[in-house]
């Protein structure tokens, strides 16, 4: 008879990975069969529903969807009618519904659970008529502000004013031009501090998809929106074009107005179409990630972890690999205060690795912490690595344990990019903290401007565990002082 703890023991010795279910089980809510729920918004309500809207226009109340396992959540319709609701956001009383052409607030006046007072906020933007004219936007600011991207026409070009654009709604309805060079969006979130971030998709004048940073006043890369300036007096001069051909960071240095994105994501690695996020504030109860972003994919169904600084003034920072295994295609997610990752998704026939239409689903955490990188953070000559847990020092000390590569991609007009500059930087040396929990890798290359791919599949922690997620992509455009 075999010895099973025996077993278990060698098979950690050799570092053999546990499953991202054992740390993040994923909790399926069953959708009514007479129901099409593409998702589009997530809100939580003040009594405890949570409100799910659609890209056909129906916002639906669904109660008990906190239950585990989910064997009583009803459904009911709350609004139908709209066109293409891609963000929801609840305040004093009101439902905020982002369509397509315009921003509504919603209520429910005579208490049967069925919006029947429909307002316009604001619709000071145009639509053309475009299939992919679609509008993300954002819960709450700081302010009282909503933040709206808006797609292109044809994600190509700015037919028609402000297509291309982040804007904000303020209180009162007004709109405030806000960045431009947009492209074709998928989700929108907050940081912890209220900094705002979308996710645009690879295209044209965007190699790869990215985590993007909505700077006012900033230019985030598409120039085709340069011809709605003289409609945003506040925005300032219209930046320089920037040249087809080029790469970000020479760009950045160029064109003062231009924001390069925190965070390049693979593409074909960890996604190929990003969409929403969210971020822990949950102080603790989704696990050691707090202040962390999570970033969706819709064709990959993943979710991913950013890991964000901030360097001269410019935020940069990692992506690794979180969550697979979810129902359809991602897009919209939602962070509750109880720990849990509402995804939403819809395959909307571009065809997702979920392959269900539509689908509404909890991500908790199990109460185990998996061993991570919790952080990537740039030195002036390499990286420190932080874990979640303590790490073996012989093999985290040992260069053989890591490979890394960095590469980038084009910043051209062409639609996407190949990787491109591709160099092998050495670890020339590596120290490991005595509580190992961090590691310093010093490097004989740092390369601005290029993502740092860091292969970890040696390192073990002192349980003899491999890391959740062996690799870590790092877009570096500043270098530390120290």
């Amino acid at each position: 008879m075999v010895n099973t703890l025996a077993l278990v023991l060698v098979l950690a010795a050799q570092g053999v990975k546990e499953s991202e279910e054992d740390y993040y089980p994923l909790i399926r809510i069953p959708i009514p069969k007479d129901i099409m729920l593409e998702v589009g918004g997530i809100e939580l309500m003040p009594d405890g529903k949570l409100a799910v809207s659609t890209r056909r226009g129906e916002i639906w109340m669904i109660e008990k969807a906190f239950e585990n396992p989910p064997a009583n959540v009803k459904f009911t319709r709350f609004a139908a009618g709209l066109h293409e609701v891609l963000g929801l956001a609840y305040r004093d009383g009101w439902l905020y519904a982002q369509q397509r052409g315009e921003l509504t607030k919603l209520k429910d006046v005579d208490g049967d659970g069925r919006a029947d007072v429909f307002k316009t906020v604001c619709d000071l933007w145009a639509i053309s008529g475009d299939y992919h004219e679609y509008a993300f936007s954002t819960k709450f600011d700081k302010e009282g502000n909503i933040w709206i991207v808006l797609c292109l026409t044809g994600s190509f070009t700015s037919d028609v004013p402000f297509r291309g654009w982040c804007v904000r709604v303020t209180p009162e309805g007004k709109l405030i031009p806000t960045c431009s060079g947009i492209r074709s969006p998928g989700g929108m979130g907050m940081n912890a501090e209220g900094d705002v971030f979308y996710c645009d998709n690879q295209g044209v004048w965007n190699g790869t998809s990215a985590l993007k940073h909505l700077v006012p006043g900033s230019f985030q890369g598409h120039p085709d929106t340069y011809k709605w300036y003289s409609l945003a007096p506040n925005m300032g001069p219209k930046p320089e074009a920037p040249k087809s051909g080029s790469r970000f960071h020479i760009e950045a240095a160029r064109i003062p107005q231009y924001v390069p994105p925190p965070v390049l994501l693979p593409h074909g690695i960890v996604g190929n179409s990003a969409s929403g996020i969210s971020c822990d504030t949950t102080d603790g109860k989704f696990g050691p990630f707090q202040k962390q972003l999570f970033v969706s994919d819709q064709s990959f169904s993943v979710v991913n972890r950013c890991f964000l600084e901030k360097i001269n003034g410019r935020f940069q920072g990692a992506v690794f690999q979180f969550r697979s295994g979810f129902g359809s295609g991602n897009v919209p997610s939602l962070m509750t205060s109880d720990g849990s990752l509402w995804v939403g998704g819809t395959n909307r026939g571009w065809g997702s690795r979920g392959g269900a239409p539509g689908a509404i689903e909890r991500l908790v955490w199990s109460g185990k912490t998996p061993f991570e990188v919790l952080e990537m953070r740039a030195k002036p000559d390499g990286f420190e690595l932080v874990f979640t847990k303590p790490a073996d020092k012989a093999a985290a000390s040992n260069p053989a344990s890591y490979a890394i590569r960095t590469f980038t991609y084009i910043f051209q007009a062409a639609y996407g990019s190949p990787e491109v500059d591709a160099t092998t930087p050495k670890i020339t040396s590596i120290q490991v903290s005595d509580d190992g929990l961090r590691a310093r890798l010093t490097l004989d290359e740092m390369k601005i401007g290029n993502i740092h791919e860091l292969k970890m599949a040696g390192v073990r922690s002192t349980e003899g565990k491999a890391l959740l997620h062996s690799t870590g992509w790092y877009t570096l455009w500043n270098l530390p002082k120290e």
